[in-house]
């Protein structure tokens, strides 16, 4: 079974890295591995695959960045000839950017069918540009692996075929559990100077909702260095978010080698790896984000953390996790980082085959619909 498996943004490298292992364990599986370039700084791609032992991608796109019409053209108008050459089985699919959604309808046109990892998620938002890949990727996917129960629900309502839809866990886990001894032993404390026993928090900001516009901005930054005043927060920036901080005068760039790094408002600092991001989360007091990929990590490592946006399309990081959902009113985010460090939520225990063993299945059923197929001579994802 050869299946082109398809990585453009960070969350996709973490993602793949199970299924890509999974796959390389079952002889009869033929894996490709397409880099589409959607994140083309080291710092945000390639130092994710060697935190995340995956082997080099077979093709880069490289398409770089752009609009959303342009990278999702991009992608479609390079990947086209590579699946022409390789002549696949199946293309996988993960998570919810251009890159996913671009790779899905050039493989659908050509009639190879597809597998969403992923599936499902719903914000109820179609202002987020991921809300709108999802829907569409899902519309076209034969095979829909879902992470938690809403996604299955969520399907079902749209009217979706039940054969279709498999919940099997989430890989995000796979790659967090698979990698723990590593994290835990990670060096970046005594790179960023921060003491054993520090109490801190995490910020993560990259939707364009929350850091496009200068007011939005600026509020956020002013009601953070307030909270800062209680805890000190550590801010790991994003590239694009970066030049939005410089251009609107807030910070004086990363700071890692900052030796009183926790007695700064916010300490601004370098984009870090997986492993040392998930370390740092792990020992957080408080998480603020507004990614989807942090709920998640948070809600498995019982970190307490506060969304900033107003809704979610992983509800059971709410349900079973840490997490809450606050929006962006500068005074809210406020009081709930304090009421949070006051009073941290109990955890509800682990969400429903957060295990570490989602690859495992959504490969095992690829194989269980790769021999059934073979013995009736129907292509891979044919109507039965």
């Amino acid at each position: 079974m050869r299946i082109v498996n398809i990585v453009g943004a960070r969350p996709n490298f973490v993602k793949i890295a199970p299924l890509i292992r999974a796959m390389t364990r079952r002889p009869a599986f033929v894996p490709t591995l397409v880099h589409t370039g959607q994140h083309y700084d080291a710092s945000m791609s390639e130092q994710f695959f060697t935190y995340l032992e995956i082997r080099p991608p077979d093709f880069n796109l490289e398409v770089g960045s752009g609009s959303h019409a342009v990278q999702t053209a991009q992608v479609m108008q390079r990947l086209d000839p590579i699946l022409d050459a390789t002549r696949p089985d199946l293309v996988l699919v993960v998570g919810d950017v251009n890159s996913t959604l671009a790779a899905a309808i050039t493989a659908v046109k050509r009639s190879i069918p597809v597998a969403h990892v992923e599936a499902g998620l719903r914000s109820f938002d179609r202002s987020m540009p991921e809300e709108i890949n999802r829907i569409l990727t899902d519309t076209v996917a034969d095979f829909l692996f879902v992470t938690e129960e809403s996604g299955r629900e969520n399907l079902l309502r749209e009217g979706v075929d039940p054969a279709r839809i498999h919940f099997v866990g989430n890989v995000m886990i796979d790659a967090l559990e698979s990698s723990r001894c590593r994290w835990e032993n990670s060096l970046i404390f005594e790179k960023l100077g921060v003491e054993p026993g520090s109490t801190y928090a995490v910020l993560t900001l990259h939707r364009p909702s929350n850091v496009d516009d200068p007011g939005t901005l600026a509020n956020f930054i002013e009601t953070l260095e307030t909270l800062a005043r209680h805890i000190p927060i550590i801010f790991p920036v994003h590239p694009r978010v970066q030049q939005q901080l410089l251009r609107h005068g807030y910070g004086s760039g990363p700071q890692s080698d900052s030796p009183d790094l926790l007695r700064k408002s916010i300490a601004y600092v370098d984009p870090l790896g997986y492993l040392d991001f998930v370390a740092l989360v792990s020992r957080a007091r408080l998480v603020l984000t507004d990614s989807g990929g942090v709920q998640e990590e948070a809600t498995v490592l019982g970190v307490p953390c506060l969304t900033l946006r107003d809704t979610t399309e992983r509800p059971v990081t709410v349900t079973h996790g840490t997490n809450r959902l606050i929006g962006s009113a500068p005074g809210r985010i406020l009081d709930e980082a304090l009421q949070t460090l006051a009073l941290p939520p109990r955890r509800n225990g682990a969400p429903p085959l957060w295990d570490g063993h989602a690859a495992e299945r959504i490969i095992e059923i690829l194989d269980q619909h790769r021999k059934a197929k073979g013995s009736t001579g129907r292509r891979i994802g044919a109507p039965e």
